[in-house]
């Protein structure tokens, strides 16, 4: 009888552990096909969004008032020539002077119908709006203002550095709102529009960038209010916020090789991205596509996606 009930007890406890297993795999199938079923609905969506959006007519930008900073490089300058082969009349801004000349020559080239620059370092809180004064009175007016420039920041641990947070502030987002109030007027009268360059980063916390990252977050969170105070207003300025992934800038790549394990996208492709949504007067870009993706899926799932943001980064101590 005792073998019996050993015996009985042993078979028991085998379904059981049988039966756990089934339902644990059950449970994993079902996220799976969870997951791929939201991820399919959100892409579904995307297309949707960019379907429906307005075309894109590059007619509209010729002879098109066009101030775009950070301009000596990157993003900025892909935009720069971008504007330029639709016939635009571009005003330039960066720290580098000869790089500017340099750019503003090539534009001229590519068919710019106008091409000036001015060199202004914008941590000095004087230049965002002598910048702005300075287009207003080359261009005789302002159709876009086009904001693309950060300040220099380290790709690393968070060291408790206050001050240079608040320095990066300056360049980063003060800046910013100082130069999009000098503008608005004159924005109004030509219903222009105002176009953000800002990055995923604004959307969710990325390990290395806290500086960054603090000041992206309040970009976005100050231009979505504006935008929403224009509509209330019943003004006829559009604000464009362009998130962008990781773009192959020599500055971005250089901050982040071997650590972080990511395809970067082509600046050129990014700029005439971020040129369309300001000229069809789309509220947002998500570019690459898949940043539209992250950014739902962060909400759905928020400890997924911080634990597949952190398994993206190659961390060692002694590195960073």
């Amino acid at each position: 009888m005792q073998i019996c009930f050993t015996h009985d007890l042993c078979c028991a406890a085998g379904r059981a552990e049988l039966l756990c297993a089934c339902v644990v795999e059950f449970r994993i199938n079902k996220m799976r096909t969870l997951i791929k079923v939201l991820l399919a609905s959100v892409c579904v969506a995307y297309i949707a969004v960019r379907w429906t959006a307005p075309s894109f007519n590059a007619e509209s930008l010729r002879g098109a008032r066009v101030l775009v900073t950070g301009a000596s490089s990157g993003i900025g300058e892909q935009m720069a020539y971008h504007y330029s082969r639709f016939g635009a009349q571009i005003v330039i801004t960066a720290r580098r002077e000869k790089v500017l000349q340099q750019v503003v020559e090539k534009c001229l080239s590519l068919g710019a119908q106008k091409a000036v620059y001015v060199a202004a370092d914008m941590v000095d809180e004087a230049q965002p709006e002598k910048v702005v004064d300075f287009a207003l009175e080359k261009l005789g007016g302002l159709d876009y203002l086009v904001l693309n420039h950060i300040g220099s920041t380290t790709f690393s641990m968070w060291d408790g550095d206050v001050e240079h947070m608040r320095w990066l502030m300056k360049p980063n987002f003060f800046s910013y709102v100082q130069m999009a109030w000098r503008a608005l007027s004159a924005l109004e009268q030509s219903k222009g529009a105002v176009v953000v360059v800002s990055s995923v980063s604004g959307k969710m916390a990325n390990p290395f960038t806290a500086p960054y990252t603090s000041t992206k977050f309040a970009l976005n969170g100050f231009f979505g209010v504006l935008r929403h105070e224009l509509f209330m207003k019943k003004s006829n300025v559009s604000v464009s916020i362009c998130t962008l992934g990781l773009i192959d800038t020599e500055t971005a790549l250089s901050k982040i090789r071997g650590v972080l394990d990511a395809t970067a996208y082509p600046a050129t492709e990014a700029a005439l991205n971020i040129i369309i949504t300001g000229a069809t007067r789309q509220p947002e870009l998500f570019y690459p596509w898949f940043t539209y993706v992250i950014n739902l899926f962060k909400d759905w799932s928020p400890s997924l996606t911080e634990h597949l943001v952190r398994s993206a980064y190659k961390y060692d101590p002694e590195s960073l």
